[in-house]
């Protein structure tokens, strides 16, 4: 018998170690699998099933895949085991510092309110009152990502460290894209790829809500301008709300903003519906809160987590959709969230971007290497627990500009 039919055997020995056997297959470069086996498996813990057939065939140079196919469990077997080439911290230090110095910059131009005609001067004020942006910015970041990082390493999946990602003022209202981290190789299960795609955004908000807290016990209230400026110069910049930033706001401030002068006629209710989704009718003549620069990283801190979470594609919010209803649930859901999303660009026209990045990269799932293992009732909670999140932090009409 040659090396490749002992491989076979001993392969096939350590698959019947865990479930029955009804037929064999054998793959080819087309099908992407060297065999495949279908039967049942014996114990109703199939993350565990996995775990032990993965170390069993791991010698083999070979990798399990775990899938239903036709009501029965299908195991195949793929030539090869992924060992995930090191990265190079060097690249993440520098981008890292390329983020920190355009985020400290972005701080400056918001809290120096004069320019110096010394330039030493000027870099003197933007460090010393740049900061308090600069560390709620970087620390709601890295507070995401690192839950990533975290969850994954936990479960011994390789993952990067955080690439931030420097985009400085006036391109980006934050100095920063945000930031990410790369799955290097997939996650054994549906339950680990919850659990590291949902630890981002819960660490991310736990660093937020406090933050945008602070920000507005720092902030004080203004009126708004009483008409359009005469020409159309100057404009005040409205940002927009979430569930979660009313509320907050309302915390602070004991009264629901932006406080218009009139409802127009409507109730309390319509109004604040209609203005919720549209930004409209825009709040001529009302109060505002006047945003610090740490309430201001804490606003953009709840958009971003916003943004992670819409249920699509590679997003945190794609992960969650996808370990909660499965690939095909997510692929029927897709259509929706996009049709969502061109809706909403006629009040912001930023969501047909977004519309159109998700529909070109954002059909595609990560597929853990076992998809027949469920979530657990735990994780199932916490999945639910993702989308109530979304609900709450989503906001519609990002910005608007009183001209």
């Amino acid at each position: 018998m040659d090396d490749n039919g002992m491989t076979l055997e001993r392969a096939e020995a350590a698959v019947r170690r865990i479930m029955t056997v009804e037929d064999t297959t054998l793959g080819n470069e087309r099908q992407n699998y060297l065999v495949r086996y279908r039967g049942r498996l014996y114990a109703e813990d199939s993350a565990a099933a996995y775990d032990q057939l993965a170390e069993s065939v791991k010698p083999l140079g070979l990798t399990p895949m775990f899938r239903m196919d036709e009501g029965r469990h299908s195991v195949l077997l793929v030539t090869g085991v992924k060992s995930p080439s090191p990265s190079n911290p060097r690249v993440n230090l520098i981008f890292f510092i390329l983020t920190l110095i355009s985020v400290w910059f972005t701080g400056g131009i918001m809290s120096v309110e004069s320019l110096s005609s010394n330039w030493w001067d000027n870099i003197v004020q933007f460090i010393v009152k740049g900061w308090p942006f600069t560390l709620s910015m970087i620390a709601i970041l890295g507070a995401h990502e690192f839950g990533h990082y975290l969850a994954g390493r936990h479960h011994k999946v390789q993952v990067t460290l955080p690439y931030f990602l420097p985009l400085p003022f006036p391109f980006s209202p934050f100095g920063t894209l945000g930031a990410f981290i790369n799955m290097k190789e997939m996650p054994r299960n549906r339950r680990i790829l919850l659990d590291i795609g949902i630890a981002g955004p819960l660490a991310g908000l736990v660093v937020a809500i406090p933050v945008l807290l602070i920000g507005l016990s720092m902030s004080e209230l203004q009126q708004l301008p009483a008409a359009a400026a005469a020409g159309g110069l100057g404009q005040t910049q409205l940002e927009g709300n979430s569930i979660l930033y009313l509320l907050a706001k309302f915390s602070i401030f004991g009264q629901w903003l932006p406080a218009p002068t009139s409802m127009g006629g409507v109730s309390p209710l319509l109004y604040w519906l209609r203005y919720f989704f549209t930004g409209q009718p825009l709040p001529y003549g009302g109060l505002d809160v006047s945003l610090d620069p740490v309430a201001w990283a804490g606003w953009g801190g709840i958009l971003i987590t916003a943004l992670n979470l819409i249920p699509a594609g590679q997003l945190d919010g794609g992960h969650m959709i996808y370990t909660l209803i499965g690939k095909n649930g997510a692929r029927r859901l897709l259509p929706f969230i996009l049709a969502a999303l061109v809706v909403l660009g006629f009040v912001w026209s930023g969501w047909w971007l977004w519309a159109a990045l998700i529909f070109l990269l954002g059909r595609v799932y990560a597929e853990p290497l076992d998809t027949i293992t469920q979530l657990d009732g735990r994780r199932k909670a916490l999945a639910i627990l993702a989308l109530v999140i979304f609900l709450l932090v989503f906001t519609p009409v990002p910005l608007a500009y009183m001209l």
